[in-house]
């Protein structure tokens, strides 16, 4: 009676969970970026706390309500996304110092926008630059070759987000910040785009069972970006991992309710190395290309 009892009350839990899991990580992105600009904190500090509270808040979620429970890592897998990891990091630390130098001199001081106005246009750019660059990266054959290190994984979930390619990661930092930088947006707002970025990007890549609506035709989800990393050309589209406007508005949408997909992974497996080869990874854009393929939407 009582496992019984215990087993409605988790039911009712995990239901509400998967409802109120996304708007409690907007409002955490939201307070943070409030707080730091309120108390003038350095920004760079918030965002590395931002990012392992993210992975820690996903990962609790992942256990509670899994969308798939096969596609939780392995110990072997853990090691693995680790490394990844920390490469990854390495290399957009390194990013970082080289684009901020550069944001900090085109980004004007003080914003001719009020806050309420200007924060919210920086996130449409920075998101419209981010949804390009990773469209043109499954259409360039060299880009490609860089950005398919991530599509090589058989299984999609807050880990392995982090297994990319370093150079892919770097570049598509500098892109979505320099655009921001040019475009006029203050070193604030830059802040603020940048928080929601990572805050997005680990959650559309987490393995929860989380439900978000109508909302799916605004803002981008795990419902969508699983679609993304689909073997079925037709459904892999959303390449948003920000806003799902760019995706309609360009045509790339293909999320319906109910719509899942049935693997995930590269149509040519053997076009890459395996992700557990990490060096081999790194040093694949080097390789002669075996093929005319260019990835999920060639």
């Amino acid at each position: 009676m009582r496992k019984e009892k215990f087993g409605r009350s988790f039911f009712l839990f995990s239901n509400v969970l998967r409802w109120i899991a996304y708007p409690v990580l907007l409002l955490a992105v939201v307070s943070a970026a409030t707080a730091t600009l309120i108390e003038h904190a350095d920004p760079g500090h918030v965002i590395a706390l931002f990012q392992f509270g993210t992975i820690g808040y996903l990962w609790a979620l992942e256990r509670l309500i899994p969308y798939r429970a096969d596609w939780h890592a392995d110990g072997r897998e853990v090691r693995c996304y680790g490394l990844y990891f920390l490469l990854t990091m390495a290399g957009g630390v390194l990013a970082q110092l080289l684009v901020s130098s550069v944001v900090a001199r085109l980004a004007p001081p003080h914003s001719a926008l009020p806050p309420g106005a200007e924060i919210p246009l920086a996130l449409l750019t920075g998101s419209l630059a981010k949804y390009l660059f990773h469209r043109w990266s499954h259409r360039n054959p060299w880009l490609w070759r860089l950005h398919g290190v991530h599509h090589a994984l058989n299984k999609v979930n807050v880990g392995n987000n982090g297994v990319n390619h370093l150079l892919d990661i770097a570049l598509g930092q500098a892109v979505v910040q320099l655009s921001l930088a040019v475009t006029g947006f203050s070193k604030e707002s830059v802040f603020c785009a940048t928080l929601f970025a990572l805050a997005q990007g680990y959650f559309v890549h987490a393995n929860v069972d989380v439900r978000i609506g109508r909302l799916n035709h605004v803002l981008a989800g795990p419902e969508q970006h699983r679609l993304h990393h689909s073997t079925v050309l037709a459904e892999a589209g959303h390449y948003g991992a920000d806003f799902a406007i760019w995706d309609h508005a360009f045509g790339s949408f293909t999320w319906r309710p109910g719509r899942t997909p049935a693997s995930v992974g590269l149509r040519d497996p053997g076009a890459f190395p395996a992700t557990g080869d990490v060096l081999a990874s790194l040093l694949h854009p080097l390789r002669p290309a075996a093929g005319p393929g260019t990835g999920p939407s060639a």
